[in-house]
């Protein structure tokens, strides 16, 4: 219970730095209350919490840059989804760009006979995650941060916030981002079929 209501007067305590003006009493309510969306997103984005803690902090950190000024003016939450998304999706780039150096390299010497071992349902899955997060680091920015977004709970509003669009335009980007995910994700399972 002290725990709860420590977190609670922290949170109170962040708003009331929104009104004071206090720099890094404004950050930390900041902080507070995006961190744990900021961070889900990531996982999502990544499949892995140990790399989706880093990009987060790497997000804080940049957030931390910016002016006064700017955090009182700007959508900081959309700012934030934003700038996780970009940096999630920067990460599976480099990753799948590893991946394909390090496969070449495993052909070239002839080291590639292990596999993974696990229950055939396990290693489905983890196939199936790596598909999808493929298929978001290869979609436009805005489109995977949209279906992140809406999978993490996001409602119609807020996404329209966090775009900094119409709330009545959001369907319609849901809509196209949903049905860019499955041409991009049946080209994929095409190929590997192939």
């Amino acid at each position: 219970m002290a725990a709860i209501s420590s977190l609670s007067e922290s949170v109170n305590e962040g708003a009331s730095a929104r009104v004071t003006g206090n720099p890094a009493s404004r950050f930390e309510a900041i902080f507070l209350e995006h961190y744990g969306r900021v961070l889900r997103i990531l996982i999502r984005l990544t499949g892995n919490r140990t790399q989706a803690e880093d990009l987060a902090n790497e997000v804080f950190w940049k957030l931390s840059r910016q002016s006064e000024h700017w955090l009182r003016t700007n959508n900081v939450g959309g700012w934030l989804y934003r700038t996780a998304t970009h940096a999630g999706i920067d990460a599976l780039r480099a990753a799948a760009h590893c991946q394909k150096y390090e496969l070449a390299a495993t052909l070239h010497t002839g080291d590639g006979a292990s596999c993974e071992a696990g229950p055939l349902n396990s290693l489905l899955r983890e196939e199936d995650r790596r598909s999808v997060q493929t298929v978001l680091g290869r979609m436009k920015p805005a489109q995977a941060q949209i279906l992140l977004l809406r999978a993490d709970g996001s409602s119609y509003k807020e996404l329209a916030e966090t775009l900094n669009v119409a709330v009545a335009g959001v369907g319609t980007l849901l809509n196209r981002a949903e049905a860019e995910f499955r041409k991009q994700y049946s080209k994929l399972i095409e190929k590997r079929k192939k």
